[in-house]
Parts: C-alpha cells; structure tokens; sequence
C-alpha cells in the first residue's frame, strides 16, 4: 500500500517541482535552452503519467480501495480543523490520468508552437502550475485542498489568456473570465464556511451521507446550490458563458488544454464528486438538469453562427458540458464520467489541429477556384426562413446573455465600486494627492 500512496503523491509533487525548478532558474536570470526546457517537461509528464497508472493498478487490481495519502492538518482550533490529504478513487483516478496525458501531449506541441517566442519559458512555468493545480484539485480528499487546485487553475487560466499581453484584447479578455470566476467562486468558498459551521469538516467521507458529521436536510440543498454555483462559472454554463469564447485570446495549446480538455471539466468533476448529496435533494437535480439543457441549446444554436473555428469549438464544447450536466442531473454518473474524458480527449485534438485545418481549407478552396459549397446545413432545412432568420440574430448577439449580464450585473456593480471609492476619497482623501 505504501508504493501506491508514494505513487499517487509523486504525481501531484511532479509538476510542482517542475514549475518550482522552472521558476527558480528563471527567477535567477538564467538563458534556458528551449530544447532543454521541452525535454524536462517531456521527462516530467511522462514520470506523472506512471505514477498515475502504478496508483490506478493499486486501486483496481490490489487493494479494490481509494488510495489515501495523509498530508497532516494545516489549521486546527477547538471547533475548526483543515485536514490535508490526497486520495485517489474510481472518480479521481479517471481525471487524473487524463490530466497526465494530454498536459503532456501539449507539452510536445507547446515545443514547436512557441519556438522563439518571447515569452517561452514563461509559458512552460504556467503549464507546469496549471498541472500542479489540476493534480491538486482531482487527487485532494477533502474540499479545502480541492478549493486550493480551484484556485491555481483560475489562475493560471487568466495569466495564460492574457499571455500576448501587448495587445489589449487578450488583456481584457483575461479580466472578464477573472471577473467571472471570482464572483462564481463565492459559492464554492460559502459552500466551505457552511460545512465548517454546519458539521466541522470537510472530509468528503464525512460530509458524504453516511459519514459521522454528514450535511443533511436544508443545510445539504444550500451547499448544492452553492457548489452548483461555482460549478457553473468553470464549466461555461448559462448565465456564466460569456467568458469561454472569450477565452480563446489565449495561444492555441492554452484553448486546447484549459477549454477543451480540463479546465471547464472541473465543474462536471464537482459535481460527481458531491453526487451523493444530490440524490437526495429533487430540487438539486433538477436545477442541474435544467442549466445543462438551456446550456446544451444555446451552445449549439449560438455556436452554429460563429464566424471562427476556435469560437465555434468553443460552443461545441458548452453544449458537451450541457449534456454532462444533463447526464449528471439524471443520475448517469458513469456515463457523465467518461463522456467528460472522451471529450477532453477529442476537443484537445480539435484545438490543435484548428490551426492546420485552416491552411487545408484554404488550399481545397484555393484548388476549387473558390467553388465550394456549404455543408452542415441539413438541420437548418427543416426549420421555415421566418425561425432561421430569428435564430441566426439571435446567435449573432449570443441570445444577448452577455448584454443582460452587462447591464444589469457588470454596470451597477461598477457604478457601486466607483461610490465607494468615491466616498473613501472624501472621507479619507485621495492617497495619490499625498505628498511625501
């Protein structure tokens, strides 16, 4: 058992040490090879993706239970206390390995695509945190180490959008999918505080029914409620989808890893993790069943007018999250499961592939003497002119979620951040006014 706790903690500790190693000679001024830089990664996945199989060969074929790698406790009072382990079980596992694969994947790519660019060793740091992050958050055991892999792929994720930081459209992008993900994010950190106050723990065997201090009755359907929240800003589901197109400002490895393949997984992850709480609260299952079926069609309805293929990826994979969401509403947790690895698997290789099926397409047009016709239209023709009309304005302006959202959400939240300062300036004065 101990060669499968080792394991399972090597490969959260991996990437760590990379991006650690990584930061440090950066850090320190060094002039890294790109080819040593690449080859370090390459090493460094490929030990991941070994220790993720060694842990999973322990957890199907020899101990048939989840793989528990006791950290310590980070904070403990009378009341309170945070433990901190690792665990590794039939839902975990899954995510893990996939997370192992295709950062690896990428990081082969990444070589090549990011050959000479400025900003090459930076890159390869952040796909080395982002990596920690994911291992964190699929392997933690209880909710406060899974909210601290939250928390470094939501940040990674915005400095990796806002790579090409010298033209201002990633830079505002990246501010909008930040906005988006603090504010859902307050349902995750509320949902923790109501476990502390409510049974004292966070462990997920505890809080889980059945366990010694399980959340039960009104304080479970508000917890749902809550980590649906989150679940949904991560995930891209409606009201909260605005930001995934968004999102692709970012350098083509970063869409492919992050909006294809794990990043808007970790809502669908979530959820099958709390999934024992949701099938006792009807109104939890059907709030979820409900998101993903508007998010399924406004995916597939806004998606079908994009006007580039990374945008039109984008909403094909809102409409995948949709149907997971769906699925995991309907208590298909097995299927939610392995559709969510099939369609990382398949929209990372969509997203890299984006970039070659551009150029092909060009030379079969250029080759045709531009006579091409449309294809993908069959499902248009069954709708009359007068509904194609309607709902082409309406994927045009994104069914005007982003306008809603804008105005009554972004404007007045501005409008009461600037009072207060405002206020702090009159009260206080203005800080840039002192002299020193």
């Amino acid at each position: 058992m101990m060669l499968f706790q080792s394991s399972l903690a090597l490969a959260v500790l991996l990437p760590a040490v990379a991006c650690g190693a990584l930061g440090g000679l950066w850090w320190c001024g060094a002039r890294i090879p790109e080819r040593a830089i690449a080859r370090f990664a390459y090493v460094t996945y490929v030990l991941m993706f070994a220790a993720v199989l060694v842990t999973w060969f322990g957890y199907a074929f020899v101990s048939h239970q989840p793989v528990t790698v006791p950290v310590g406790t980070w904070y403990h009072t009378r009341d309170f206390h945070f433990e901190m382990k690792l665990n590794a079980d039939g839902i975990s596992l899954p995510f893990l390995g996939m997370t192992a694969l295709l950062v690896g994947v990428i990081s082969a790519f990444s070589e090549r695509y990011m050959h000479r660019d400025s900003g090459f060793v930076r890159f390869y740091f952040l796909l080395h945190l982002f990596a920690f992050g994911c291992m964190l958050l699929f392997s933690a055991g209880t909710f406060d180490l899974l909210a601290a892999g939250w928390e470094l792929l939501g940040l990674t994720s915005v400095l990796l959008i806002a790579f090409f930081q010298h033209r201002s459209d990633p830079v505002n992008a990246s501010l909008r999918v930040f906005a988006t993900y603090r504010i859902t994010d307050i349902g995750l950190l509320t949902a923790l505080a109501t476990m502390h106050h409510a049974v004292h723990s966070t462990e997920f065997e505890q809080v889980m029914p059945g366990g010694i201090a399980s959340v039960s009755g009104p304080q479970a359907t508000v917890v749902l409620l809550l980590l649906m929240f989150a679940a949904c800003g991560k995930s891209a589901q409606l009201p909260f989808s605005g930001w995934l197109p968004r999102a692709m400002e970012g350098p083509t490895p970063t869409s492919a890893i992050f909006y294809g393949a794990l990043s808007v997984h970790a809502g669908v992850y979530l959820i099958l993790r709390v999934f024992p709480l949701i099938e006792a609260s009807v109104i939890a299952r059907g709030v979820i069943v409900a998101i993903g079926a508007l998010t399924a069609i406004y995916g597939t309805v806004v998606g079908r007018a994009a006007s580039d293929v990374k945008s039109s990826i984008a909403h094909a994979s809102m409409t995948q999250l949709g149907l997971m969401f769906m699925e995991l509403g309907f208590g298909w947790t097995t299927l939610a499961l392995w559709h969510a690895c099939g369609h990382a698997a398949v929209r990372t290789l969509e997203f890299l592939r984006a970039p070659s099926a551009l150029r092909d397409t060009s030379h079969i047009h250029s080759g045709a003497m531009g006579h091409l016709d449309a294809t993908g239209q069959q499902y248009e023709k069954l709708l009359p002119i007068s509904v194609r009309t309607t709902l082409y304005r309406l994927a045009i302006e994104r069914c005007y979620v982003d306008s809603v959202i804008d105005r009554f959400v972004h404007r007045p939240f501005l409008w009461l951040i600037s009072t207060i300062v405002r206020i702090d300036h009159t009260l206080i004065g203005d800080p840039r006014d002192s002299t020193r």
